[in-house]
C-alpha cells in the first residue's frame, strides 16, 4: 500500500486543534526499531488513532507525530533511557491528539535499541512522609482559605479544614460520619450529595457552580463553584471524594449585572406607552438586583408634556406610574399605583431630580430617616419588611429629568454597591430615552387626534334627504393617527354631498393635511361642481400643496413627487330625483343596499389617487329608492393582515344586509363583523338612509319667456305656499321669485324654469338655458336695475347659482319655523345674509 499516514515535521506549527489531554486505551501498544519504524501497531492504537496496521507497519513512526517530541523526551531517546511524556499525535481524519506515553527500552544482540511504547503508568500522590514536611502539609490544608472537605467511599464526612467548618457553622466532630444531606438537610446540597456518589461510582470528577446560598454557618449569601474529586489508591480504586468550594460571589453579580442590561435592553421600550415602559423597567429591576422598585413620574410627563425645571425649595408633585416587589402586591408601598403624591424640598427624590444623579442610603441615613418619618406609613414599613438599602436613581433623557425610580432592598442581605448603582443608572437611562420617546408620541398622537377630530363634523347634518350615521375609530395606541375623514354638506336643491377621504401618512401632518382638503371640498362643494369636476380639482390642489412643502418639509429626498397623496370618494345625492352622483379617486367603492335587503359594491371607475395629476376622473348617476342604504368608508375597515380585499367587502356586505331599522346598530354590527383586530389603520364608516321628496313637496312650472311672465310666476307661487300652509313666507317668496324670474327672462335664454321645493327649507329656483353666472353688483341712486340679487340676497338665508347640463340654475332658501316643519328637523337656521 503506497499511501502514507500524514505526518507533521519538526519544522511544522503544531496544531491547535483536536483533543489535548486524551487518556491512550489500556491496550495502546507500538514498537520502534532503532531505525524509527514502526514494526508493531496493536488494536488499541487502532482506536485512538484511526490508523490500521496496514498503513503504518513499515513506515516511519515520525509521521504520526503532530509535533516535535519535548527536548527532555529526545535527549532520553539517545541516550537509550526510559522516559514519560505527553505526546502529539496525528489522528487519521487530520485531528491532533494529545496523550501521556511511555517508552521502554529494549536491546537486541546487535547492541540496537528498540522501543516499546504503552501508556504512561498512573500514579496517584500521598502526603509526604517526612514528619516536618507531613506537618506542614497538614497545617497547609487545615488553613487553606478555602473550604474543602473529605468524605469516605459511602458519602460519608471523614475531616475538613477551619474554612469549610465555619462555611457549615459545625465542628468536624459534630459532622463526621454523617452524609452532607443529614448534616444539612436544605437545597441544593441534596444535588451535591447525589454528585458526590457519582463520583465515588465513577471515579471522574465533577463542577457545578451554585447560585447565591447562605450556608448554615454564614450570616450572607455566597455564591460557590464546587470541585469534587475522586480519592484513589495506587491500583486506581476510588477510597473517597474531596469537595473543593471556590467563593465567586463576585463573579456571579458582575454576571448577573450584564444580564439584567441585556435584559433591560431587550424588554424596556418595547411599545410607545409611558405606562407600560415604566413597568418594564419595574419589571427588569425587581427580577435583577432588588427587592422592591417604584418608578414615578412627574405629572407633566404623564401627561406627555414637556417638563419644566424643578425650583430647589419646591415640593415636586408626581405620579405613581409603576411599582413591583417580591412580594405579592407590593405591601411596601404606601402610594397606590396610578395616586399623587409629593416629595418635599430636599428628600432624597428630590435631589435626585433637581441634582439629576443618583445616590445609595443606608436604612440609618438621617436624610432618609427624615423623609421616611416625615409619613408614618412609610417609616412603620421600613421597620416592618427590614428595609436597609435604597438607591434612588433620576430617569433623565436629553437633558431633561422626567422623574425618579426607587430601588429598596429587605430580603437580599447585601447592601447596594458601587456597581449596583451604576447598573441602576445604566437601565434607567435606557428607560428615560424610551419613556421620553413615549411621551412625544403621546402628545404628538393626543394633538393629531384633537386636531383631526375637531375637523370632522360631530353631528352630520343630512338635512330631509338622509339619514346618517357614523363611525370613526383611530388606529390603535401602537399606531399613529392617520387622515381618515369624512364629512356631509347640504347642497342646493335639497341635495346632500357625502365624503369620505383618507390622506396618506399619519401623525399631525397628516391630520393637518386632512384639514386643508376637506376645507377645500366644502369650498369647491359649495361652487356646485360636479363630482368628477369637484376631484380633478381637487387632484390640482394636492399636487400644488406636495410643491409647496417640498422634500425638505416631509423629510424625503429631493424630488420625490406625490408625497402629499390622498384617496376621496364624492358623492352628490338628489332626493328629488332619486338619484346619486359619484366619483372616485383611488377610494374603496361604495355599497348600495336597496330596500328589499339586495347588497352589492357598485362597480365605480376607479379613479387615480389625489396627488399624480394628468388623469381623468369619471362620475357615475345611479338611480336611488327611497329607503336605499349608501355605506362609505376607508381601506382601515377591510383591509387587514393576512386577509384578502375580498373577503372584507364580502362581510362588509353580508353586515349591512342584516335588517335594522337604527343605523347606530348598523355601524356597531359593521364594527363586529368587519373590523380588523386590532386594526392597523384608521376607520371611517359613514352610512346614508336615502329620502325621497315626494311629488306633495316639490312644484315645477315652465314659463314663457316674456315679461308678463312674471306676474304668473308670483300668482302660482303664491298659490303653492297656500297650499302649503306658508302663508307666511308669502311676501318674500313672491319677492324673491319675481326678482329671479325677471332676471331669468331678461339675461337667460329659453327655456325658464320655477321649482319650488319645500324640505327643511322652502328653496325657490329659476332655471335658464343660459350658461353666464349671475353677481351682484352695487347700483347707484339713478340706475333703474341691478337691485334684484341684491334684495334676494337680504330676504333669503342663503342663495347661490349652479350650473347644468342646459344652462343654470339660481336658487334662494328662506328657513322655515318648526310649526311648518311636520317631521320635527329641529330648530330653524340662524339668518345670514349671503
Amino acid at each position: 500500500m503506497d499511501e502514507e499516514p500524514a505526518t507533521t515535521t519538526g519544522t511544522e506549527p503544531a496544531t491547535t486543534t483536536g483533543t489535548e489531554g486524551t487518556s491512550a486505551p489500556e491496550d495502546f501498544a507500538a514498537v520502534v526499531d532503532a531505525r524509527g519504524t514502526v514494526m508493531v501497531w496493536s488494536a488499541g492504537a487502532v482506536r485512538l488513532l484511526g490508523y490500521g496496521p496496514e498503513a503504518v507497519v513499515g513506515r516511519l513512526a515520525a509521521h504520526l507525530l503532530a509535533a516535535d517530541l519535548p527536548s527532555a523526551t529526545r535527549r532520553h531517546l539517545t541516550a537509550g533511557e526510559p522516559w514519560t511524556s505527553e505526546v502529539a499525535l496525528r489522528h487519521q481524519d487530520g485531528d491532533r491528539v494529545t496523550v501521556e506515553l511511555q517508552g521502554t527500552p529494549l536491546t537486541d544482540a546487535d547492541g540496537r535499541v528498540h522501543w516499546v511504547v504503552t501508556p504512561a503508568a498512573v500514579t496517584y500522590a500521598s502526603g509526604p512522609t517526612d514528619p516536618d514536611t507531613a506537618q506542614l502539609w497538614d497545617l497547609t490544608l487545615a488553613q487553606l482559605p478555602l473550604p474543602v472537605a473529605v468524605y469516605d467511599g459511602g458519602a460519608r464526612f471523614v475531616a475538613c479544614n477551619h474554612a469549610m467548618s465555619r462555611a457549615m457553622g459545625l465542628t468536624q466532630d459534630e459532622m463526621r460520619g454523617l452524609t452532607l444531606w443529614e448534616i444539612n438537610p436544605t437545597p441544593p446540597l441534596d444535588e451535591i450529595d447525589r454528585l458526590q456518589r457519582q463520583v465515588l461510582r465513577t471515579g471522574e470528577s465533577v463542577f457545578r457552580e451554585e447560585q447565591p446560598l447562605r450556608g448554615s454557618g454564614e450570616v450572607r449569601d455566597h455564591a460557590w463553584s464546587v470541585y469534587l474529586s475522586p480519592l484513589k489508591n495506587g491500583a486506581g480504586t476510588v477510597l473517597g471524594v474531596s469537595a473543593l468550594l471556590i467563593d465567586i460571589t463576585e463573579q456571579y453579580w458582575a454576571r448577573r449585572r450584564l444580564a439584567v442590561i441585556n435584559e433591560a435592553g431587550a424588554r424596556i421600550g418595547s411599545t410607545l406607552d409611558v405606562t407600560r415602559t415604566a413597568e418594564e423597567l419595574a419589571d427588569v429591576a425587581v427580577r435583577g438586583f432588588a427587592d422592591f422598585v417604584t418608578v414615578d413620574l412627574l405629572e407633566s410627563v404623564v401627561q406627555g408634556h414637556e417638563p419644566r425645571p424643578i425650583p430647589p425649595a419646591t415640593p415636586v408633585a408626581f405620579r405613581r406610574t409603576a411599582q413591583r416587589s417580591v412580594l405579592p402586591g407590593c405591601p411596601e408601598s404606601v402610594v397606590p399605583t396610578g395616586d399623587t403624591d409629593v416629595y418635599p424640598p430636599g428628600s432624597p427624590p428630590a435631589q435626585a431630580l433637581i441634582t439629576g444623579r443618583g445616590a445609595r442610603y443606608r436604612a440609618t441615613d438621617p436624610r432618609l430617616r427624615a423623609w421616611a418619618e416625615a409619613r408614618p406609613g412609610r417609616a412603620e414599613n421600613v421597620r416592618r419588611f427590614g428595609i436597609h438599602s435604597v438607591m434612588v436613581v433620576p430617569l433623565r433623557a436629553r437633558g431633561v429629568t422626567l422623574g425618579v425610580t426607587h430601588l429598596l432592598r429587605h430580603r437580599t442581605s447585601d447592601a447596594f454597591g458601587r456597581d449596583d448603582l451604576l447598573l441602576a443608572e445604566e437601565i434607567a437611562a435606557r428607560a428615560a430615552v424610551s419613556i421620553d420617546n413615549a411621551r412625544r408620541y403621546t402628545r404628538e398622537r393626543r394633538t393629531a387626534l384633537t386636531l383631526q377630530r375637531g375637523l370632522l363634523p360631530e353631528r352630520p347634518a343630512g338635512a330631509r334627504a338622509v339619514d346618517l350615521a357614523h363611525r370613526y375609530l383611530p388606529a390603535g395606541a401602537g399606531d399613529e393617527i392617520g387622515g381618515d375623514w369624512f364629512d356631509v354638506i347640504a347642497l342646493s336643491g335639497g341635495r346632500v354631498a357625502l365624503v369620505v377621504g383618507d390622506v396618506a401618512g399619519h401623525g399631525v401632518h397628516a391630520s393637518a393635511t386632512m384639514g386643508r382638503l376637506r376645507t377645500a371640498v366644502r369650498t369647491l362643494a359649495d361652487a356646485d361642481f360636479a363630482p368628477d369636476e369637484l376631484l380633478t380639482r381637487l387632484d390640482d390642489l394636492v399636487i400644488r400643496l406636495d410643491r409647496e412643502e417640498g422634500p425638505d418639509a416631509r423629510g424625503q429626498t429631493e424630488g420625490a413627487a406625490g408625497e402629499v397623496g390622498a384617496t376621496c370618494l364624492y358623492a352628490v345625492y338628489d332626493p328629488v330625483a332619486g338619484r346619486c352622483d359619484l366619483a372616485r379617486a383611488g377610494h374603496p367603492p361604495p355599497v348600495l343596499v336597496t330596500s328589499d335587503g339586495a347588497a352589492r359594491v357598485l362597480d365605480l371607475p376607479a379613479g387615480p389617487p389625489l396627488g399624480l395629476g394628468g388623469l381623468p376622473f369619471e362620475s357615475v348617476r345611479i338611480d336611488v329608492g327611497e329607503g336605499s342604504l349608501l355605506a362609505f368608508y376607508t381601506d382601515g375597515l377591510i383591509e387587514a393582515p393576512g386577509r384578502d380585499i375580498d373577503v372584507g367587502l364580502d362581510l362588509l356586505s353580508e353586515a349591512l344586509r342584516r335588517p335594522v331599522v337604527d343605523l347606530e346598530e348598523t355601524c356597531d354590527e359593521v364594527m363586529r363583523k368587519v373590523r380588523p383586530d386590532p386594526p392597523d389603520d384608521d376607520i371611517v364608516l359613514l352610512l346614508a338612509r336615502t329620502r325621497g321628496l315626494g311629488a306633495d313637496r316639490v312644484r315645477t312650472w315652465r314659463l314663457p319667456v316674456e315679461p308678463a311672465a312674471v306676474a304668473g310666476a308670483r300668482r302660482m307661487a303664491g298659490e303653492q305656499l297656500a297650499a302649503w300652509g306658508l302663508t307666511d313666507l308669502l311676501f318674500t317668496t313672491e319677492l324673491i321669485v319675481s326678482e329671479l324670474v325677471t332676471n331669468a327672462i331678461r339675461y337667460g335664454n329659453d327655456p325658464v324654469h320655477l321649482r319650488l321645493i319645500r324640505a327643511d327649507a322652502l328653496i325657490c329656483e329659476v332655471s335658464d338655458g343660459s350658461s353666464a353666472a349671475p353677481h351682484l353688483r352695487r347700483a347707484r341712486v339713478f340706475d333703474e336695475g341691478g337691485r334684484g340679487l341684491l334684495l334676494v340676497a337680504q330676504l333669503a338665508e342663503r342663495w347661490g347659482s349652479r350650473q347644468t347640463s342646459d344652462g343654470k340654475t339660481i336658487w334662494a332658501e328662506q328657513p322655515l319655523r318648526e310649526e311648518h316643519d311636520g317631521e320635527g328637523e329641529g330648530p330653524p337656521r340662524r339668518f345670514h345674509p349671503a
